[in-house]
């Protein structure tokens, strides 16, 4: 067995990749930038947008990362080069229909080739906060958003990782789609909470517009810029223009409790105060 990873630097390829290295698996990373590969893997450079059939020569088995433009091309490729099992790093936007231009058309590519296929849908990110509050955290020990009360079920990046690896190298799961969310609904404030727990140390929550927040998100850059006007509700899933009022409107709390890597990993799912305890470095 050899798998190749793309993706392999991010909040679930890098575990991912560590799991399968520490299981004694061979590892291929696909990287844009070789220099951040972790160590005990063999390393190709490349870029998803751009895909190559050389990534795929002895691989019979991919984790892959969501890039919609190329994933009929990748996938293609990588049947043509021998692999046989693709898991794919989906959404649980899927699940919720929301989401039909992104993670969808990659879904739909890897079902289409005839090959097996795992999808892992994530909801929420609790890493996400470290793009979203981890610069004014550090910088003065404050969280500036819209809707303190605004919950859900935030998921620690390794369940997401741990359920994407069983789909790699056991057999059981073909053709299944597994959502993976926390295992309980946590508010923003509470969030704030718990790092501030993990800290140590008082971080204050100050309550601002929703239109004060998108401008303090942008000037941020990066994840939170990218992300700003639908976290807020200003667009929907899709980017269509939507009401920021119906976030503070919707309670999620109806929903009862979803599905989480429990139910493959047989293990409870890592709690948001736990996350924070794990990722309390970037919050220094």
């Amino acid at each position: 067995m050899r798998v190749l990873v793309t993706g392999a630097t991010g909040n679930v390829g890098r575990h991912v990749t560590a799991s399968l290295v520490e299981a004694g698996i061979p590892v291929r990373v696909l990287t844009r930038d070789p220099a951040k590969a972790p160590e005990g893997v063999e390393v190709v450079r490349g870029d998803l947008r751009k895909p190559s059939g050389a990534w795929f020569d002895g691989v019979d088995r991919l984790y892959l990362f969501p890039e919609p433009a190329t994933a009929a091309q990748v996938v293609d490729l990588a049947k043509g080069a021998g692999v046989r099992r693709i898991v794919v790093l989906s959404s649980g936007a899927v699940t919720g229909g929301l989401d039909t231009t992104f993670h969808l058309p990659v879904e739909q590519a890897v079902e289409r080739s005839g090959l097996e296929w795992t999808h892992v849908r994530p909801g929420e990110f609790a890493a996400n906060k470290v793009s979203l509050w981890g610069p004014s955290i550090r910088a003065e020990r404050v969280v500036r958003d819209a809707n303190p009360d605004a919950a859900w079920f935030p998921v620690h990046e390794q369940d997401v990782a741990d359920v994407a690896v069983k789909a790699l190298v056991e057999d059981g799961h073909t053709g299944k789609a597994y959502d993976v969310n926390g295992p309980e609904l946590v508010s923003l404030r509470d969030q704030v909470r718990a790092i501030a727990r993990a800290l140590g140390e008082d971080v204050r929550f100050e309550q601002v517009t929703p239109e004060q927040a998108r401008e303090i998100y942008v000037a941020q850059g990066g994840f939170a810029a990218e992300a700003a006007d639908f976290l807020l509700g200003f667009t929907d899933y899709d980017g269509n223009p939507a009401d920021p009022g119906q976030v503070a409107d919707f309670d999620p709390s109806l929903l009862g409790p979803l599905p989480t890597a429990e139910a493959v990993t047989g293990r409870p799912a890592r709690t948001f105060a736990q996350w924070a305890r794990d990722r309390v470095a970037d919050f220094r």
